[in-house]
């Protein structure tokens, strides 16, 4: 075993890996967790939230 073989097999796991992400990613079981992450920006709280915030950094 050399280091071309070393080689192959890194770039065989990491691409094993990206796939997994990927897989992970766009999976239908996660997809509503996403869109609800995607759309906090827009929610009221949320606009709260960054007001205290940005009222207790003015201080």
């Amino acid at each position: 075993m050399d280091y071309s073989d070393f080689r192959g097999i890194t770039t065989l796991l990491v691409m094993i890996a990206f796939l997994a992400v990927v897989w992970w990613a766009y999976s239908r079981k996660r997809q509503q967790r996403f869109d609800t992450a995607a759309n906090s920006i827009f929610d009221a709280d949320e606009e709260k939230v960054h007001s205290a915030s940005v009222k207790e950094v003015d201080k």
